[in-house]
């Protein structure tokens, strides 16, 4: 349904007033059809971002190209764009049929049209038997469905959504977040999402890309930034828990590579040996995800772990939090096997995968020196126009 269209930034850049850099030489190439989500923390840049492809800001630099047309001076209303607002912004005194009808009247559209247009999205979205209520008669999530319909009536050629999902409650974000998904399928429409929702960046988006104080960080599937974070920061920012980090200091003896934490020493795997020979007696992050602890050993590994003491044990279902502090007073989380006998104020050895770690340089976004220099261009992700 709807022409898609591919939308293209180049070198994109947002300074507000006071010199305040919102977005810094921003690139990035999103294809026709394409689910694309930009995710950051909040004031990272991806709502402005999101605007100035509406073109409800202007760019300070930088090119927009939404198919094969700049659209850096075309008024939002030219852009062929359909924008789903956080607060949904319907209009009250509108019935749901009025509210998606409102665009297509708008542009002179036959009354025959509007009127299939509108049956046909309702059908698709479930929400047939709502069209004479107003929006105040609406749960939230139905508002939310409302605001989707109005802009896939207009069949643009790419939707842009501004944290849809973020005023619904946690049970029907999850199904929501499946209906949308499913919904793009079936559309096969360019969108691009804003979420500061790691969870929604992993699970709607193609490709994700991860913002911080205005500059792409990764662009990249989701579990490829996941399994293979650039810098420390995207390491810490997806994932829950988050993954932990642990300081410490890099020493080789006799060919092998060690890292000291405190009171533990832990042996690193042969294959990251070259990587690691420039790191010698200098401070590195050693980064482990929660799962990839365990207070059993891994198969085929040197035992490698780090001595703590257990906090709070958290059963969750399909795996239990274990809170952890080691003996230097630094505290980490490990995700365990849901049925664990472990319990506070235990003393614990809990083990390392060494075949899942991470090593950062130091600094909120030390690079992954354990990924190749191919992988580390992602962070520099930079598009170039066919």
């Amino acid at each position: 349904m709807g022409i898609v269209a591919r939308v293209l930034l180049e070198n994109v850049s947002k300074i507000f007033d006071g010199n305040v850099a919102a977005v810094s030489n921003f690139n990035l190439d999103i294809a026709d059809g394409e689910f694309m989500v930009i995710v950051g923390p909040s004031g990272c840049g991806k709502t402005t971002t999101l605007r100035m492809i509406a073109g409800l800001e202007k760019t300070t630099a930088g090119n927009i190209y939404i198919g094969d047309t700049l659209v850096n001076d075309v008024p939002p209303k030219d852009r062929d764009v359909a924008m789903v607002f956080q607060n949904y912004a319907l209009y009250p005194h509108m019935t749901v049929y009025q509210n998606m009808a409102f665009a297509l009247k708008m542009r002179n559209f036959p009354n025959v049209e509007i009127n299939k247009r509108v049956k046909e999205v309702a059908g698709l979205l479930g929400v047939e038997r709502l069209l004479n209520r107003k929006p105040r008669a609406l749960s939230g999530g139905q508002r939310q469905r409302v605001a989707l319909g109005r802009a896939i009536v207009r069949n643009p050629k790419a939707f842009l959504f501004d944290e849809p999902l973020s005023n619904l409650d946690a049970k029907l974000r999850v199904t929501t977040r499946a209906e949308l998904k499913a919904l793009h399928y079936r559309l096969q429409s360019t969108s691009v999402y804003v979420t500061h929702d790691q969870a929604e960046a992993m699970t709607l988006g193609e490709r994700i890309c991860v913002m911080h104080n205005g500059v792409i960080q990764q662009v990249a599937g989701p579990m490829e930034v996941y399994e293979r974070p650039v810098n420390k920061f995207v390491a810490g920012f997806l994932g829950t828990p988050a993954m932990n980090f642990f300081t410490g200091c890099l020493k080789f003896k006799n060919d092998t590579a060690s890292f000291v934490i405190d009171n533990d020493t832990i042996i690193l795997p042969q294959r990251l040996r070259t990587v690691l020979s420039d790191y010698h007696d200098k401070e590195i992050v050693l980064g482990v995800r929660p799962e990839n602890f365990s207070p059993h050993q891994f198969l085929s590994q040197i035992n490698n772990t780090i001595s703590a003491t257990v906090n709070v044990v958290e059963p969750i279902g399909i795996r239990t939090d274990v809170y952890l502090t080691n003996h230097a007073g630094k505290k980490f989380v490990a995700g365990i096997e849901p049925c664990t006998k472990l319990k506070a104020n235990d003393a614990v050895k809990m083990y390392i995968d060494l075949e899942k770690i991470h090593i950062f340089e130091s600094g909120e976004t030390g690079k992954n020196i354990t990924i190749s220099d191919s992988t580390c261009t992602a962070a520099r992700h930079k598009s170039t126009r066919l």
